[in-house]
Parts: C-alpha cells; structure tokens; sequence
C-alpha cells in the first residue's frame, strides 16, 4: 500500500494531528510479513502504523492480544485504531529502544532492563487458567508434541539442509532420532501457560527504563521454561553464563512470588526447551534468509549453532546430534545461494 493512501487514512482517523507537518518512514526490522511505518507529526504526536497480511490467521487477533495484556497489567503499545477491513492498525509508538539496542552496555545497565523484562513474562505466565480462557478463541494452537516435533524438523529443513546443504538421508536419520520424539512428549506433558512465544531481545522496547513487551501475536498456551530460554539463549546476544545464572535465579524468584512452585527438574526442563527455541529460531533464520531474501538473518546462524551444541552436549541421550553438531561448520555455503 503506497505511503500517500496510507497518509490519507491516518489523516481520516486522526484529524487534530498536525498535518503540515506529517511525516512516515518505513521501519525495516524483523522477517514479519507485516508492514510497519513511523508516523511523526510532532514531538508529542507519533504513531506506528501496522500493515498487516489478511490472509493470515494470527495477523487479525494482533489487537485483541494487546488489549488483554494491557487490562492485565502487562505494559504493550496501545491501541489507537483498528480498521479489519484495510489490515491497519495505528498503535503507540514506544520509541526505538529496544533491549537488543543495548547489548554493548555493562551488565549493571542490561541487568536492570532484563529484570524488567522478566517481570513482564513472569506477570503474563503467573496469570491464572480462568483469566486465560478470556483470550483462547484469539491464539494459535497450543504447544503439544506436534508443534515441537514441527520445530525441530523445521531446523533439519530450513538450517541443516538448506544453509548447511547436509544430505537428505542424514538429515532424515536425525530427525528420526528416538530422543528427540521423546523431548517433543515430555515437555507437551506438563501443564501450560500463556507464552509469548518469540521473547528475545528484539521484542523488548525499553522505555523510560521499563520493558515493553512486542510482537506477541504468536502467544499460545505453552511453557514458562520456553520463553526464559528464548531470552537467555537468545542468537542476537551474547549472555554470559554468569550473567545468565542471576536471571534465572531472578526469574524464579518472581515466580515464587506469584505463588508459583516450581517442581521437577528446572534445569533439565529449561535446558530441553532451550533446544527447541535454537531449533525454532534456526529453521528460522534459514528459511527468511534462503527462501524470503532476508539474507541478513543468517549472521545469526553461527552464535545459535554455538548454543545448541553447548546445550545438545549436555543431554546424555542426545550423543548422535551432540556428534554432528561438534563436527558441523558454522559457515557454509548456502549463505550465498
């Protein structure tokens, strides 16, 4: 859709900005087949403006999921104006800070932004099963061994053979792997939470010192453990293990505090999601970067194998992967193809 029409419309909706002085600039961030604009008429009038695809089920629930998490205290961008027949939507513009912005900082600056963050997650996962039933009708499916099971052969697919060209026969016997059938119906038995599903550095805006959470249209039913590992495995940063054990202790914490116990074997549990998150985020990368042209996501591939065989060599039924990995190249040729 042209920025004139665009413009037209944001006029329509918002006639007492000031129009003389209306500007809109693309914002290019992320792989989301959703469009986003800066709208800048004044120092106390801005906007963002969301184009979003129609066809796309998890698009049209975007505004429902934010106004649920704002009545239940979790701090997102506001919403102005939803028009559902154009995909548009105007919403608060939170400035161009997010956490990924201050990765260069001492850890005594991120820590402070992280804890706000983790106060977020631990606010939306402590919120109890009637609260959720609210907002059920407006989220994907739930994770359940199938969705994980999905995960990991989005990996083999889009890492392992398209960036890394590995042969489809041995890709086929790892993804076969007994274990790894296992993990996807271990992890779909325990009880679920709201998650936001894609909570990493890049979808937390830093404003006035407090995190907002964005990109949560992928919310679902599912495991804390998930999102803690997106964060503190996440492929953009680098997150020392010391510093990784304050937020964990941090994070457990809040949740005790939120009358949440935690049972079983937290590090076992948090380190098998962490696996499917680096899966996830790697079938990710592979596929925006080789199949939709986002060629810059594969500069994340390196540090996200890194991590997986970091945390793959610690599952003792996991050695065949932990094998590969240790002999894989982090570089390959598929980056240029």
């Amino acid at each position: 859709m042209r920025t004139a029409l665009l413009l037209r419309q944001t006029r329509m909706h918002f006639p007492r900005l000031d129009v003389d002085q209306i500007t809109i600039k693309p914002i290019e961030k992320g792989g989301s087949d959703r469009k986003f604009y800066r709208i800048d008429c004044a120092a106390d009038q801005k906007l963002i403006l969301v184009k979003y695809n129609l066809d796309r089920e998890e698009n049209r629930h975007y505004v429902n999921i934010a106004q649920f998490l704002d009545t239940h205290g979790i701090r997102v961008p506001k919403i102005y104006f939803h028009d559902p027949v154009e995909g548009l939507i105007w919403i608060e513009d939170l400035g161009e800070q997010d956490l990924y912005s201050y990765r260069h900082e001492s850890w005594l600056v991120r820590r402070a932004f992280y804890e706000s963050a983790l106060d977020q997650i631990a606010t939306l996962h402590a919120l109890p099963e009637s609260v959720c039933v609210e907002i059920k009708e407006h989220l994907p499916a739930e994770f359940n061994a199938e969705l994980y099971r999905w995960e990991q052969n989005y990996f083999f697919r889009n890492c392992l053979g398209r960036y890394f060209n590995i042969d489809k026969a041995e890709l086929a016997a790892l993804a076969a792997l007994a274990p790894l059938k296992e993990i996807a119906k271990w992890l779909a038995s325990f009880p679920r939470v709201l998650v936001h599903r894609d909570f990493q550095s890049q979808n937390v805006i830093i404003q006035n010192g407090q995190a907002n959470l964005i990109d949560f249209q992928g919310m679902r039913p599912g495991l804390a453990y998930y999102d803690l590992a997106s964060l503190l495995y996440d492929p953009y940063i680098d997150v020392a293990e010391a510093e990784r054990a304050e937020l964990i202790a941090y994070y457990r914490g809040r949740q005790l505090e939120n009358g949440i116990t935690i049972d079983g074997d937290f590090d076992l549990t948090l380190r098998l999601c962490a696996i499917q998150r680096l899966m996830q985020a790697l079938g990710a990368y592979g596929f925006l970067g080789l199949v939709r042209g986002h060629k810059n996501f594969l500069q994340y591939i390196p540090r996200a194998v890194r991590s997986l065989r970091h945390i793959v060599a610690k599952v003792d039924n996991l050695k065949p992967l932990a094998s590969f990995l240790e002999e894989l190249r982090e570089e390959s040729s598929g980056a240029a193809s």
